[in-house]
């Protein structure tokens, strides 16, 4: 990265603030959708303000056992720490849980606005909006103009930092998310019957049939 370019992305992180973060956390077994709108000052004008609204689409984390990257080349590390290393990672990898969480930008969806009006009036006024309108996946950014980018950056990495710890936990408990899909299959047939089928074809595919049987044909008796 060019000097200029670092200067760019630091004065982006450094000068953007979540003024309403998003009151849950990222899924633990599939996609979550926040609905971001990043508010910026025009630089060049005054009380102008860009609205830029649109969606972050935050992939379902991975767990990254050590064993994963066990024989990559360290780089950096001489032979001889190197193989301490992964005999420490060997070692400890029972309690080591590292997540890998990836996130898209779609351009198609996002909407610009110019408001003639100074940024923290227009803040308050999207603050209370979206306070009013109660949605648990929304957000208000303050941002810069240039580069917007990495504003929701930010916004990633602290929602990262707070869901990092139940997703772990999650991901511990249910691997493949084989459990969670289950459950929801379960209480969708609880209320809609004819999906019954849907959830019998869900328990063989997981191979776990068996372990559900009781359940199920409870299920199946109360209709």
């Amino acid at each position: 990265m060019e000097s200029h370019d670092q200067f760019d992305f630091w004065y982006a992180v450094n000068n953007s603030h979540v003024i309403v973060p998003p009151k849950r956390q990222l899924e633990s077994f599939g996609t979550t959708t926040i609905r971001y709108h990043l508010v910026t000052e025009m630089m060049d004008a005054v009380n102008q303000t860009r609205i830029r609204e649109g969606r972050v689409h935050a992939y379902k984390p991975q767990i990254l056992l050590p064993s994963s990257f066990m024989d990559s080349n360290l780089e950096g590390f001489s032979e001889e720490q190197a193989v301490r290393y992964m005999a420490w990672l060997q070692r400890f990898e029972k309690n080591l849980t590292i997540l890998k969480y990836g996130f898209k930008i779609r351009k198609e969806e996002i909407q610009t606005e110019l408001v003639y009006r100074p940024i923290d009036e227009v803040l308050d006024r999207l603050r209370a909006d979206v306070l009013q309108r109660d949605q648990p996946m929304e957000s208000v950014i303050r941002g810069v103009e240039e580069p917007w980018e990495v504003c929701l950056i930010k916004l990633m990495v602290e929602m990262v930092e707070r869901s990092i710890t139940g997703n772990a936990s999650d991901l511990q408990r249910d691997p493949n998310g084989y459990h969670a899909e289950i459950e929801k299959a379960f209480s969708e047939a609880a209320r809609d019957r004819s999906k019954i089928d849907s959830l019998a074809a869900l328990l063989k595919s997981r191979n776990l049939f068996e372990h559900y049987e009781d359940r199920f044909f409870s299920l199946v008796r109360v209709g």
